[in-house]
């Protein structure tokens, strides 16, 4: 089995070398009115590349100097006559644009490519770095902005800390070095076999960036703590004196049953994201479910003929004397209480006993407790805002960052997320009236007392006899004309949010009075129609998740209740993460700690990624905690009891399990990639509270008011419901006959 997975892993790896592609960190999702404009401007005009690439070159004068200067404006047009290359669609000089700032210090230049920023050759960014250096070395300082010059993720270091701390919490909860490298080992091959085929795919499909980063965080996180439940039973089989291999065998059909189910949870959470209909994020789980799919089939496989090669080395660790455990009993539905030690099991009294047991006395107290320190921590989500990352969240001091903090200083915050109104001519009756009066409107709504638009750019400009022919021609062929709306806030602001429906409000009626009909597009109407998109599927894509994940969970515990009180807690979680995330990133609380030095809106796909990945994650702890309260309860142990020995059995594996999956996730908040700093983090926050205050805290207490009545389940429904022996209950009847 070893030999199988090692040559899996070397043929994907070469796979990647040889056929891979390139990634995207495009947004795109058809049949929107944002994308239709593109989609329009592309199909009458091919020559515009209105998705291509594009760059603003920033240039900046001496201090008591202007770019009008003869040698500053020689100077500039000499930087930007070494940008031309064969990708270059236009370069529109600062003085022709009027983009030079009032004091005349600063001034930047547009250069608009053929291609995409992933396809940009090294001759069109080598252009770029000339026309810098041309301008620096005539006294200017000149910086490059845009979508041309990205930024690196930094997903290696990211992962190398996520794997430090994992290290670090299985020797203490394994005691034993070479147990201890067994899940970083079974979990780092499912990821580079993962990771692999996901870059081999490539060759044949474009991707976004973010698919192999998510990929590597959720095989990553999962593989790991897959392979340590696995591997912490058996050090129990071991200790109750199992031979290795018998051990190992029911290992695997114990702890590896639970395993299955916990990660069918969350492939079916990711896979759900296919219903949305949106392509990046059905890549992103399709991704993502293909290394948690792969991150079984190893802790199943590979995991085991490990544990073969290492023999007794896997079984080593430091065992505590102490007291048996206090036994407690209760009726159905009585109270529980502590009766004393019981000595017939032998059982170390571990802290995870002592914490139940203190939980059953103060249940009610806990619960409320609980409750509402989640519903405190959720209060920031009413402030949520929603938006596309833009260059403001890129690092501090990187030639991006600064080309968009100058343009904003000296143009205002509007020039760095302008919006594009598109009139399609084509069945127009007069098509130049009807430009003309798209262009009134805007003017009329500009010059309102509350009105956001810093300037309306008309289609033309010039009164020119050339360019008014020019003109003409363009709505005689390509039947359309672009004006530019520059807003007085930023792309990412709420109010330039409003400034779209405002616009596309005062055009609605075009069609009716001329046949013309308008588009707006630019970042933040394609942020604002993606957002509404995502907004309308949810539902859709809550319903198929948490109802297939309900029905499994059902099957697997043959309870009603238990799978209800699982998916309330998951919306305590949630809530949690999210409104954490939004004090961070939204309003700036401590948000140095995870390297941001500016504020601003959440990422707009946040929501519904976290929704679809926490869930499969919480059901994981739902499934390891619970299947040992079961397992002791279909063995004839009252229910409170069993929910107390269930606990103290499972309690250190879990604990470990989410301190291991929060140090992962928590590695990827020092990127440079707003993505996955964000998406990290908000599952560093949900994984953390799902599982101490949830889990740990939340369930065990519902279950003991509850008793035994969180086990039941109508007698139709068990019939119709398959059982799923997730605690092996066949295996242990069978080896026990």
């Amino acid at each position: 089995m070893t030999g199988i997975w090692a040559l899996l892993l070397l043929t994907v790896a070469i796979g990647a070398t040889t056929l891979s592609g390139k990634t995207n960190d495009s947004f795109e999702l058809s049949g929107i009115e944002s994308t239709q404009a593109f989609d329009l401007i592309r199909d009458r005009d091919p020559a515009a590349a209105p998705d291509g690439a594009t760059a603003r070159v920033v240039f900046q004068a001496p201090a008591g100097e202007s770019l009008a200067d003869p040698a500053n404006r020689q100077a500039v047009a000499d930087a930007l006559a070494t940008v031309e290359t064969s990708g270059v669609v236009s370069i529109v000089d600062p003085f022709a644009a009027g983009t030079i700032s009032e004091d005349g210090s600063t001034g930047y230049a547009s250069v608009s490519y053929s291609r995409s920023a992933v396809e940009l050759s090294l001759a069109d960014r080598a252009g770029l770095e000339a026309a810098r250096d041309v301008a620096e070395r005539a006294g200017l300082t000149a910086t490059v902005g845009g979508d041309v010059l990205g930024v690196e993720i930094g997903g290696a270091i990211a992962e190398m800390i996520g794997i430090a701390i994992a290290f670090v919490v299985l020797v203490v909860t394994l005691g034993s070095l070479i147990a201890a490298g067994m899940p970083l080992l079974t979990a780092l091959v499912g990821v580079g076999i993962g990771v692999a085929a996901i870059a081999t795919l490539t060759g044949f499909v474009e991707l976004s960036t973010t698919t192999p980063a998510l990929g590597t965080m959720l095989g990553l996180a999962v593989g790991i703590d897959y392979a340590l439940f696995i591997l912490s039973r058996y050090q129990a089989e071991v200790r109750q004196g199992r031979p290795l291999q018998e051990a190992a065998g029911r290992a695997v059909g114990t702890a590896g049953s639970a395993v299955v189910f916990a990660g069918l949870t969350v492939i079916i959470a990711l896979l759900g994201l296919a219903v949305c209909g949106i392509g990046f994020l059905t890549e992103m789980g399709l991704g993502g479910a293909f290394t948690v799919a792969l991150a079984v089939l190893i802790a199943l496989t590979l995991l085991p003929a490990l544990l073969g090669f290492a023999g007794t080395r896997a079984t080593k660790r430091s065992s505590r004397a102490t007291a048996g455990p206090v036994r407690v009993t209760a009726d159905a539905t009585g109270p529980a209480t502590a009766t004393g030690p019981d000595r017939s099991t032998g059982e170390p009294r571990t802290l995870g006993r002592r914490w139940v047991e203190r939980l059953a006395r103060f249940r009610w107290a806990a619960l409320v407790s609980g409750i509402v320190a989640a519903a405190v921590a959720a209060i920031p989500v009413a402030s949520l805002q929603l938006a596309l990352p833009d260059d403001s969240t890129k690092p501090a001091g990187s030639d991006v960052r600064v080309a968009h903090d100058l343009i904003g200083e000296h143009f205002g915050a509007g020039a760095n997320g302008p919006l594009l109104v598109v009139i399609d001519t084509r069945e127009a009756t007069d098509p130049a009236t009807a430009v003309a009066t798209a262009t009134e409107r805007l003017y009329a709504l500009a010059a309102r007392d509350d009105s956001n638009i810093a300037l309306v750019v008309p289609a033309i400009t010039s009164d020119d006899p050339q360019a008014l022919q020019s003109y003409q021609q363009q709505l005689d062929t390509a039947q359309f004309a672009t004006l530019t709306v520059i807003p007085r806030t930023g792309p990412s602001h709420q109010s330039t949010k409003d400034l779209v429906a405002d616009i596309r409000a005062t055009l609605t009626d075009l069609p009716g009075q001329s046949g013309a009909r308008a588009l707006v597009t630019g970042v933040t109407a394609i942020g604002v129609d993606i957002s509404n998109e995502l907004t309308e599927v949810f539902p859709l894509y809550l319903a198929v998740v948490v109802g297939l994940a309900l029905i499994l969970l059902t099957a697997v515990f043959r309870s009603i209740w238990v799978p209800v009180k699982a998916a309330l807690g998951f919306l305590l979680s949630v809530g949690v993460s999210l409104g954490a995330t939004v004090a961070v990133f939204q309003w700036g609380w401590l948000n140095e700690l995870v390297g941001l030095d500016a504020t601003g809106p959440v990422l707009f796909l946040l929501p519904i990624l976290l929704t679809g990945i926490l869930f499969g994650l919480a059901m994981d702890y739902e499934v390891f905690l619970v299947t040992r309260m079961r397992e002791a309860y279909v063995h004839g142990v009252p229910a409170r009891q069993a929910v107390i020995d269930g606990f103290a059995h499972s309690a250190r594996v879990v604990a470990a399990a989410a301190l291991i999956m929060v140090g992962v996730f928590a590695g990827f908040t020092i990127t440079d990639d707003i993505i996955l700093k964000t998406v990290g983090f908000a599952l560093a926050i949900g994984v953390l509270v799902d599982a101490f205050l949830v889990r740990m805290l939340i369930v065990p207490a519902v279950m003991l008011i509850v008793g035994q009545r969180i086990w039941w389940m109508p007698r139709w429904m068990s019939k119709l419901v398959p059982p799923l022996d997730d605690e092996g209950e066949a295996l242990t009847k069978r080896l026990a006959g």
